[in-house]
């Protein structure tokens, strides 16, 4: 086992540079592979050995012995084989968390060196003292903006009072024409009748009322 360990490792005279993780990682699943072979090879064995202990056991004893001793033989190797298994787990695992942490420390190396040449030789004084220029520009920019925006000499200066009287004016003289441009106005009464108009005959009174009219005046006598 230790010669097999050794050559795994890249052991040997003449060889003396070891491993990368990733390398010993894969030799060790190797290995496994190789032991979980022989394990279930073994219990096979003990299965075989077992029935052979079962059939001999009433008629041949010797031979169901035999068989014993070799399921014993077979199962201290297979223990054997568990232990072995369990430790190369073990390292793989630990060979597996040294990788990793080898290469996060690699990448926080490299990521430390990048900012390290981003900053190069920019201190917090000469960050400040930018502040303080792109600041002091940008007053600069919006007083350059004011001026611009506002003007002088280009009729800014006039009187806001006689604008008001001048506006009113306009608004005046816009209000007399429009008097001006309505029409005479249309009479549109209808014309007196020339001839007279015919009066409506009266209604005669109905013959009934008189006879009741009279019969009443009798009742009153």
């Amino acid at each position: 086992m230790s010669g097999l360990i050794s050559k795994m490792f890249g052991g040997g005279k003449g060889k003396n540079k070891a491993p990368t993780p990733q390398e010993a990682i894969q030799k060790l699943r190797e290995t496994e592979e190789m032991l979980e072979k022989k394990q279930a090879f073994l219990e096979k064995k003990i299965d075989q050995e077992v029935g052979t202990a079962k059939k001999n056991a009433a008629k041949n004893k010797r031979a169901a012995l035999q068989a014993l001793k070799r399921k014993k033989r077979y199962e201290k190797q297979l223990q054997q084989i568990d232990g072995t298994l369990s430790t190369i787990e073990f390292q793989r695992e630990a060979l597996e968390n040294a990788s990793t942490n080898t290469e996060v420390l690699n990448v926080m190396g490299n990521a430390a060196k990048a900012l390290k040449a981003a900053h190069q030789n920019m201190d917090v004084d000469k960050v400040h003292d930018l502040m303080d220029d792109v600041a002091e520009q940008q007053e600069i920019a919006n007083e350059i903006s004011e001026a611009i925006s506002n003007p002088v000499g280009f009729g800014q200066d006039a009187d806001e009072d006689d604008l008001m009287a001048e506006l009113e004016e306009l608004e005046q003289e816009e209000l007399d024409q429009k008097l001006l441009d309505v029409g005479p106005m249309v009479d549109n009464l209808p014309a007196v009748p020339s001839e007279p108009v015919p009066v409506a005959a009266a209604k005669s009174k109905p013959q009934h009322d008189d006879d009741e009219l009279k019969e009443l005046e009798a009742w009153a006598s």
